[in-house]
């Protein structure tokens, strides 16, 4: 299966810069069992979803993760913190540019009236490629100077950085939002709620793999990135009690996707913590019955859109694509939304 079976051509003007005014306000394609599409605003979403629905969301929140200093030497440099859970002043991140030398100085600078206060990290080792392992000096700088890690597509600044954290979010560690969670609203869950509708969370941090291209011309020959989950036995009682009542269940995301494939197991889901580098493409057999996936427009070529285009069938997917952009949606991770039919 080749790679460039999955491109498709998108007007720059498409990519979404920045969130609806209101986030319920956004588009919603709704992609029917049999190729078909209607078009609707996400609050419409309370005419898909019954009393005994269960919708199961990802509420991992995104890291101040992105540090941005120099080297003593005077260069710029940005830095990506790799979340973990140790408190350790050593932190493995990705670095850019990367030709940076062990035992290079990294100062970051905090500027108050009339003084600066200048935080130092060395760089102890090179992992391979853009990765190192840096020591800090202080590693409180990273609450004081940290921001979060914006996906490069989108060139305007954020004027609140709330707007890249889904309502769900509780759990930090994700270098990246799950961005179908972005349209929900407090009133919007209330109104689901109060017709009987059921939320259940799983916690998927998402890695920088995530905006990583797929550079192996034959989809098969990638090898996914490994990203940390976590499923509670509370929720986990929930999705399974949906399960054997044979309710309709709904995944909002490819991660939360990615996250229930990887616990599924005849038919039910086991609770716990771990590592998965699930990779999902066409041709794949889905372990979970869903009901449906809510998700954004992906890129071309990416993991995101493969996934897509195995939940639903790639020529379903593309003529929704299609369809999107004729009809002027918003794509990526602060556009519209998808709600694809099982």
């Amino acid at each position: 299966m080749l790679l460039t079976d999955f491109d498709y051509e998108l007007p720059q003007e498409l990519i979404a810069q920045e969130g609806t005014a209101s986030r319920e306000k956004s588009r919603l394609m709704v992609l029917e069992k049999d190729g078909s599409f209607t078009h609707h605003l996400f609050e419409d979403l309370i005419s898909y979803l019954h009393s005994g629905d269960l919708v199961i969301v990802n509420d991992a929140r995104v890291a101040k993760a992105r540090l941005l200093g120099r080297k003593e030497t005077g260069g710029k440099i940005d830095c990506l913190l790799i979340p973990q859970k140790l408190n350790s002043a050593i932190r493995e991140v990705y670095l850019r540019p990367s030709n940076v030398k062990v035992g290079t100085r990294l100062l970051f600078v905090e500027t108050f009236p009339g003084k600066e206060t200048v935080t130092r990290a060395k760089v102890l080792e090179r992992i391979g490629g853009s990765k190192f392992k840096l020591e800090f000096e202080d590693l409180s700088v990273i609450d004081r100077l940290g921001q979060l890690p914006i996906p490069p597509y989108i060139k305007k600044r954020l004027p609140d950085p709330e707007r890249y954290q889904t309502i769900f979010s509780k759990k930090e560690g994700s270098l990246a939002a799950p961005t179908a969670g972005l349209h929900f609203t407090e009133d919007l869950i209330h109104t689901l709620k109060t017709l009987g509708v059921e939320f259940a969370h799983i916690t998927l941090h998402i890695g920088i793999g995530t905006f990583a291209p797929i550079r192996t011309e034959n989809v098969e020959a990638w090898t996914m990135h490994a990203e940390c989950y976590e499923l509670t036995q509370e929720n986990g009682d929930k999705i399974n009690r949906a399960i054997e009542q044979k309710r309709r269940i709904f995944a909002v995301g490819t991660t939360t996707v990615r996250t229930l494939e990887t616990i599924t197991q005849n038919n039910k889901v086991t609770a716990g913590e771990g590592w998965t580098n699930i990779f999902i493409y066409p041709g794949y057999s889905f372990k979970f019955p869903y009901a449906g996936m809510l998700t954004n427009f992906h890129l071309p070529q990416s993991t995101l859109l493969l996934l897509g285009s195995a939940f639903a069938g790639k020529e379903k997917i593309f003529s929704a694509y299609r369809e999107a952009i004729e009809k002027k949606y918003r794509f990526f991770s602060l556009g519209d939304a998808m709600l694809i039919l099982k």
